[in-house]
């Protein structure tokens, strides 16, 4: 075995060898176990161990080693025989008498038992024809003889197939359609051809077999199909990121998407309590008002009065512009409430439920009497007796969505709620100590009286003071009797400015103040936010008495018995 990997036999140096060009190689190769110079067969004497020439490089073979053969291909790149080489050893003496192993020169083949291959031959052992190593489309291609090497040394070693005038082609098999059953096939097309050549040049047979499979035609089809592949995928990623991109642009930049007009039909919505800019356009953009909520926040933002649209029930028409939505929710006419005046009795509040909901009269008093328990009134307002109606004072004035197909029962609901949420924020049961009340109750009472006596701001405070002055214990100019028409009115369910003091004073219903000193069972009305804010706080000029002067709206008032008399002579002058 040779420092090059390979066997004894008459293969050449390889082109890439450092060495290679320096032997003054004829161009021929000698034949198997003959020198190159014309040297006779030297055979071998039979090796007992198997133990082949010694290196003559000076590298000797351990003569007991187990004698085996390389394991890479025969064609594999050579190693440097001088790579291995000892610097401090000499090269021995050929013992064979021969001058060693020249330059270029190789030794005589050792004959082989008959039965043992020639691992570099293909054929018998002996002396018989060596295979041609460069006899397979794998191998390297033959080398060149000196006189066709460039000067510079040998050339880079270039593929049997390559052609410098050719286009590179694709070698994936998703490109050139070709599997491992190709390349099998291509192998035996390869071995076929070169076996049918004349053997001067395996590239050509190489060649000649590609052609005949017709490959590089198949490639070309297979390559525009995935070419064709690619530039879908290609065009369809930038349109992707075309249309991401505008609509990025258009989210951050763009206008709102908007309907124009004023729309068409009808459309009842409903905007609840604590709802806002966005709440709202969600509310319209699911009913079909309007076509997004940023333009309805755009409009409601450019509108003067646009952050005044408050709770309630909307009459609106759909895909109507998001401005004509705003303008239509600040008009009172599109608004479909059921709006509760300040002061209004239960009474009134019952027929105007009937009328909204399209029911039978007395309908939702029926419904109120019968549900007064489950309504949701505070345990403060519990167990008074004599009272006309236990939710009256609690059907809050404010405006409430009201829709056909409620119940009365949910609406009342409703209005309980609210008056509960007020009443909690002015801590009445707090203040009614403050002015010498006995509870919560009682200071409501006070503020229905208050709001059915009083016309104006001005007046509520006053009235209030009154109602104070009159239910001190120390108070000699009425002894308590509050003397109030209003109450005389609510008990007879009727609304009068003229009440004889006979007809008065035959009556003693608790709820006469006339024949009744103190308060009031309970409430008398639905106070309003301006009469609940006087109750808490009221003047302190002294006022003890009032008369309505016109018969109307306006109320003078009087802090004696005499000043009081005066007023009067006013309005008994209206006769």
């Amino acid at each position: 075995m040779t420092e090059y990997g390979r066997g004894s036999g008459s293969e050449p140096w390889h082109p890439e060898d450092p060495l290679y060009g320096d032997q003054g190689w004829g161009g021929q190769q000698s034949a198997h176990g003959r020198s190159q110079y014309g040297g006779g067969q030297q055979p071998y004497p039979q090796d007992p161990y198997g133990q082949q020439p010694q290196d003559p490089y000076g590298v000797p073979q351990d003569p007991y080693a187990q004698q085996h053969y390389p394991q890479q291909p025969p064609y594999g790149v050579p190693q440097d025989p001088y790579a291995q080489q000892q610097p401090q050893q000499q090269p021995q003496q050929d013992p064979y008498g021969n001058g060693g192993w020249g330059t270029g020169q190789q030794p005589a083949a050792m004959p082989y038992p008959a039965q043992q291959a020639d691992p570099y031959g293909g054929g018998q052992g002996g002396y018989g024809e060596t295979h041609d190593p460069y006899g397979t489309p794998e191998a390297y291609p033959p080398p060149q003889p000196p006189s066709r090497r460039g000067a510079a040394g040998p050339a880079p070693t270039q593929s049997p197939d390559w052609d410098p005038e050719a286009e590179p082609e694709e070698t994936h098999p998703f490109f050139t359609g070709t599997d491992d059953r190709d390349d099998r096939d291509a192998r035996r097309d390869s071995d076929d051809a070169y076996d049918d050549d004349d053997g001067d040049d395996p590239r050509e047979s190489r060649r000649g077999s590609r052609e005949r499979r017709g490959g590089k035609g198949k490639k070309k089809g297979r390559s525009g199909c995935a070419c064709l592949v690619v530039s879908l995928v290609l065009v369809g990623g930038v349109g992707t990121v075309a249309y991401l991109g505008y609509s990025f642009w258009q989210d951050k930049f763009g206008a709102a998407p908007d309907y124009t007009g004023t729309g068409s039909g009808e459309v009842e919505v409903e905007i609840q309590k604590n709802a806002y800019g966005y709440d709202i356009g969600n509310i319209l953009k699911q009913k079909g008002v309007v076509k997004s909520v940023d333009a309805f926040v755009e409009a409601q933002n450019k509108n003067p009065k646009g952050k005044s649209i408050q709770a309630g029930v909307y009459l609106l028409h759909e895909k109507m512009s998001a401005a004509e939505a705003v303008k239509m929710m600040l008009d009172p006419k599109s608004q479909n409430l059921l709006v509760i005046p300040e002061g209004w009795r239960n009474s009134q509040v019952y027929a105007k439920i009937d009328q909204k909901l399209g029911l039978k009269d007395g309908t939702t008093r029926g419904v109120a009497k019968k549900n007064v328990g489950s309504l949701g009134l505070p345990q403060w307002a519990e167990n008074h007796p004599e009272l006309k109606d236990p939710l009256e004072g609690f059907l809050f004035p404010a405006a409430y969505p009201v829709v056909k197909g409620m119940k009365p029962e949910d609406v009342l609901k409703k209005m309980v709620e609210r008056a509960d949420s007020e009443y909690d924020k002015l801590d009445l049961e707090g203040n009614a100590k403050k002015h010498n009340l006995d509870n919560a109750w009682q200071l409501l009472t006070t503020a229905s009286l208050v709001q059915a006596e009083g016309k104006t701001h001005d007046d509520f405070r006053k009235m209030a003071e009154v109602v104070y002055n009159r239910l001190k214990v120390t108070n000699t100019e009425t002894n308590r009797y509050l003397q109030f028409d209003s109450t005389y009115n609510y008990l007879k369910g009727q609304s009068e400015i003229k009440i004889t003091e006979n007809e008065i004073k035959q009556n003693r219903d608790p709820y006469n103040t006339y024949t009744q000193k103190g308060l009031t069972p309970g409430p008398i009305g639905n106070p309003g936010a301006e009469a609940l804010a006087a109750v808490l706080h009221p003047t302190t000029d002294g006022w003890i008495y009032f008369v309505a002067t016109d018969g109307n709206s306006k109320t003078e008032f009087a802090k004696n018995y005499q000043e009081f008399l005066k007023l009067k002579e006013k309005f008994d002058a209206l006769d």
